[in-house]
């Protein structure tokens, strides 16, 4: 069960940039799964029903099951409950920040250079206010990018995120410690009492397992996601299996980033194909990786450990090994030869 198309989250700052179109961070989830032999349901899953093994769809029909894997990603954590108020989007799902593109190119092709707020001091706040800054910069225009957050940053190394933010700072970008607790009709309502003029509201607030994963009553972690263990399957319920974002393996908590889904993904594949044929295998996400953000103007910030550099070049090796990845995806499902997944 899963929808047409996929959006591929490692190119998303670049389609709202303007640097990439949409369709580049595309895939046709239909023709990979024609390609594996898999019988793809159209659709999205609205309930699990663990006791009966019955999965409700958004269609109204139901599917049984022996055994369910949850590869759904994750959803902008919003604990004051701003999703759903007039100009107001989030980082997740990923369609949002398509279609905030739009927007933004329609006010800023009108000469509209519109307040932008950013929530959430994340690697995603920061990448999303550099590519909303890119977007406009391609435009002409200079809009007030405002970047709310209650803490200090800690996600990547002192000094990178020091340059980040006095690299910002001069494109326009102005940083404020504090947390939005309110949208009001052009502005929002921070904790500190202080409103900002406000035309957008971005949040990127955290992420989360999405509500079909919270409902289940299995263990969740702190920060709101699935408990499983090394063998990628619920600490609760070895018949559910879960891997990315929607969960964190017991004993070695990672941040929610692509690449442990991906690293993840053919071990889980392996213990569900040789389910009750001897042990599974354990899954040990590395303790460093690669992340590699697109700045919007032409440079990007690459982080590994505490090491980090910026420039063009970080941003080179973004686009390679992105696009690269989605060339073998589409390879896979189009037959070309040699592709792999």
């Amino acid at each position: 069960m899963a929808p047409q198309s996929f959006h591929y989250s490692g190119l998303t700052t670049g389609v709202l940039s303007g640097a990439l179109d949409r369709r580049e961070a595309e895939m046709d989830v239909s023709a990979l799964a024609a390609r594996a032999g898999i019988e793809h349901h159209i659709g999205e899953a609205t309930s699990i029903d663990l006791e009966h093994r019955r999965l409700g769809l958004s269609g109204g029909e139901t599917l049984g099951f022996d055994i369910v894997s949850l590869n759904v990603g994750s959803v902008t954590r919003d604990p004051r409950q701003l999703a759903g108020h007039p100009g107001v989007w989030a980082a997740k799902p990923l369609l949002q920040l398509f279609q905030l593109r739009e927007v933004l190119e329609e006010a800023f092709r009108r000469g509209i250079a519109s307040h932008i707020v950013v929530a959430g001091g994340g690697q995603s706040g920061f990448e999303i206010a550099a590519a909303a800054m890119g977007l406009a910069e391609r435009h002409g225009l200079e809009p007030v990018v405002f970047l709310v957050a209650p803490v200090e940053p800690t996600w990547a190394p002192k000094a990178a995120i020091s340059h980040l933010t006095r690299s910002l700072q001069r494109r326009g970008v102005v940083f404020m410690k504090a947390e939005v607790v309110a949208r009001e009709a052009d502005s929002c309502l921070l904790s500190n009492g202080e409103r900002l003029s406000c035309g957008l509201l971005v949040l990127a607030s955290g992420l989360e397992a999405p509500p079909i994963v919270r409902s289940l009553g299995l263990p969740m972690s702190a920060d709101g996601r699935l408990r499983v263990s090394p063998t990628l399957q619920s600490i609760a319920n070895p018949a559910v299996y879960a891997v990315g974002d929607c969960c964190l393996v017991e004993g070695a908590p990672r941040p929610a980033a692509g690449v442990f889904g991906v690293r993840a993904a053919p071990i889980l594949l392996r213990n569900i194909a040789r389910r009750g044929e001897g042990p599974p295998v354990r899954y040990r996400p590395q303790t460093r990786w690669l992340s590699v953000m697109d700045l919007g103007d032409g440079t990007g910030m690459a982080v590994r450990g505490r090491a980090w550099w910026s420039g063009p070049s970080a941003l080179w090796l973004k686009r390679e090994l992105d696009l690269r990845f989605v060339r073998r995806v589409r390879g896979r499902s189009t037959g070309r030869p040699g592709a792999v997944l």
